[in-house]
């Protein structure tokens, strides 16, 4: 029933927002399932990877998908993430809780803040904007390449990757806010691109993971199917919800998981 559960919620979180399901699967598998962080943080990858891989297709499909700036943030993902996951195993799990539990509180105070602006994210087509380092172009919808674009989509794409092999936490919640702040692109470009970078990502994980003799569970495959499951219904559901709602329920859930952490 926990694993049923707690993969729907997950899904549910990653097709509304984009980047809150990496960041609670972890959690949800330590207090759910017993897991260990380094035990969690790959079964993680792999539920949140795949589900956000069906919705970046779906997404691909409606032509909403920014797939070179995808494939350039998760080359250097891809290369940073085997990083992490080394660096993972080598530190004691206190710490890596605690380095958990501080990043679910920025997660949580950027995502309360970001509700309150209502003109904190480009949601109109506005043309490309002087002060952003990525601009698309108002033709097309597509980036306009630069060395600054390029520069600024790998730095995004490789501390995401890092963080993702670490805490096996998806990357979303760095792509998706970094994508918002740099570039011009609007939410429905950001979160199927989100998504495209973290199915990526966490590919290249996940086989680390399992030539390091990964196994899994039947608890952990049903939490896995659910989530794509959830992500299928996130995904329909999320042009009928306001963001700010959605926004403000997760930074509170993200608060409590943190808090919840640092007791354990």
């Amino acid at each position: 029933m926990w694993a049923i559960l707690l993969g729907l919620i997950i899904g549910l979180s990653l097709g509304l927002t984009g980047a809150g399901g990496g960041i609670l699967a972890v959690p949800a598998l330590i207090f759910g399932l017993g897991l260990t962080l380094p035990q969690a943080a790959p079964i993680a990858l792999i539920a949140v990877g795949a589900a956000a891989l069906v919705g970046a297709l779906q997404a691909l499909s409606q032509g909403n998908v920014r797939y070179k700036a995808a494939l350039l943030m998760a080359v250097s993902g891809g290369l940073t993430s085997p990083l992490g996951l080394k660096t993972a195993h080598v530190t004691n799990p206190n710490w890596l809780n605690l380095c958990f539990a501080i990043v679910l509180f920025l997660v949580a105070l950027r995502m309360w803040h970001q509700s309150t602006q209502q003109q904190s994210l480009p949601m109109n087509d506005t043309g490309a904007l002087p002060h952003k380092t990525c601009t698309l172009s108002p033709h097309n919808g597509k980036f306009i390449w630069t060395p600054a674009t390029a520069i600024t989509l790998i730095g995004i794409g490789a501390v995401s990757g890092f963080l993702t092999g670490l805490l096996g936490i998806g990357g979303g919640f760095i792509i998706v806010p970094a994508l918002a702040y740099f570039s011009t692109a609007k939410m429905d470009n950001i979160v199927p691109t989100s998504l495209m970078v973290i199915a990526l990502v966490s590919a290249t994980t996940v086989v680390t993971a399992f030539a390091n003799g990964l196994s899994i569970t039947a608890p952990q495959w049903l939490f896995i199917w659910c989530t794509i499951m959830g992500m299928v219904g996130g995904r329909l559901i999320a042009p009928r919800i306001p963001a700010s709602l959605w926004q403000r329920l997760f930074a509170i859930v993200c608060t409590v998981v943190a808090v919840v952490l640092l007791l354990r």
